[in-house]
């Protein structure tokens, strides 16, 4: 069942101008794509893997649409050479909406690994990262929706479990 905070993200990402999203299925953001779904100002393409979701990002970019991904952190390291080679290469602006697991109270164990690597690969491809650890986080959304635009990068913008837990 989607929250208000599920809703408020869709709307501000309406409210900036994307118009296509592709997501990978992910419990903890299972009430952003359930409003993402219900929400005609975007099309929604489901992928199967996130690199494969960034060839789609790139497509709808070259085509004159403004593109957006909804990932978990576990499939970071299967899309850094797509990050790279084509997403920063081609200076393609994309948010990416990050469910961060792996943190404290994470109950699947094999997701901890990859918590610990999450933020240092997206420093080192030099991705500006936010990360959401309370509701008033996501005050800071639209901004960088609007950054991310402005500057023709991508953006990581992490919610971790705390957050998602907090949100109503």
């Amino acid at each position: 069942m989607a929250k208000e905070m599920d809703k408020r993200i869709i709307g501000d990402f309406v409210d900036n101008g994307v118009d296509f999203v592709t997501s990978v299925p992910c419990k903890q953001l299972a009430g952003v794509i359930e409003v993402l779904d219900q929400t005609p100002a975007i099309t929604h393409v489901p992928s199967n893997k996130e690199d494969e979701g960034m060839g789609l990002c790139a497509g709808a970019y070259m085509g004159g649409m403004r593109p957006a991904i909804f990932m978990q952190n576990t499939a970071l390291g299967v899309v850094v050479n797509t990050l790279a080679t084509l997403i920063q290469f081609y200076q393609i602006p994309l948010p990416m909406l990050i469910s961060y697991r792996g943190e404290v109270g994470e109950p699947v164990a094999c997701q901890v690994e990859m918590a610990l690597h999450t933020k240092a690969i997206l420093d080192q491809l030099h991705i500006p990262t936010y990360h959401f650890h309370k509701p008033e986080d996501a005050n800071e959304l639209p901004g960088i929706l609007n950054h991310t635009q402005m500057c023709s990068k991508p953006v990581a913008i992490l919610t971790d479990a705390s957050f998602w837990r907090a949100a109503t």
